[in-house]
């Protein structure tokens, strides 16, 4: 049965990291909700389809080009929402205003700017009035003493 399932994933280009499964806890869940899937253009005129997986909740297949990763959601910190495919060092970065997929086994992006509907406009107000930037502050700060 492994092996059929094997040659069925490499007769359709899947990767062996495709393939792989983790279990999701109900953060990764609440995270997979705040994924922009679709047709995403990015800058240099690429293209990244990003689609949730029919079969399993909180997974998604993203496709640049030929190559196609299945990602599942990471924890962040910051508010971001981030998707990964570890076995494939491929990781997608969704920020308010964009979103990049970069090779972290190479240390490069591969894809950056690509803009959902809702990002292109979040990016034209973001564009129209700038966010305050706490280095631009010129309110005088508290200093923390010890």
């Amino acid at each position: 049965m492994k092996a059929s399932l094997v040659f069925a994933a490499s007769v359709l280009g899947v990767s062996g990291a495709m393939a792989q499964n983790v279990a999701l806890t109900a953060a990764h869940l609440e995270t997979a909700m705040k994924v922009q899937v679709g047709t995403l253009p990015c800058e240099l005129g690429q293209t990244v389809v990003l689609t949730a997986d029919a079969s399993e909740m909180g997974f998604f297949n993203l496709q640049i080009g030929k190559q196609r990763f299945r990602l599942s959601p990471e924890l962040t910190t910051t508010g971001a929402v981030r998707l990964e495919d570890k076995a494939a060092g491929i990781v997608w970065l969704q920020l308010a205003n964009k979103s990049m997929l970069m090779n972290q086994k190479l240390g490069r992006r591969i894809a950056d700017e690509c803009k959902s509907s809702v990002q292109l406009k979040v990016a034209e107000e973001m564009r129209m009035r700038p966010p305050v930037s706490v280095l631009d502050d010129k309110a005088p700060t508290d200093v923390v003493r010890k």
